[in-house]
């Protein structure tokens, strides 16, 4: 089971008007999940190589998160 922290972050306009346009073309995403696939796979790609970076990133990706 994943334990879910709540997080306040800025980000530019024109990333969110992206995120938003995105998010309106694809019902199946919603904020949360861009984010956790977004930070796992810049951790991934960023040497943070572990099973549980991983896995979040793959059950996020493929909606399987819990």
């Amino acid at each position: 089971m994943h334990h879910r922290i709540s997080l306040i972050s800025e980000i530019p306009e024109d990333l969110h008007k992206s995120l938003t346009d995105f998010l309106e073309t694809h019902p199946g995403w919603d904020q949360d999940r861009v984010f956790s696939a977004a930070i796992s796979l810049f951790l991934l790609q960023n040497g943070k190589r572990d099973q549980a970076t991983s896995r979040i990133y793959l059950d996020t990706l493929f909606d399987m998160a819990a």
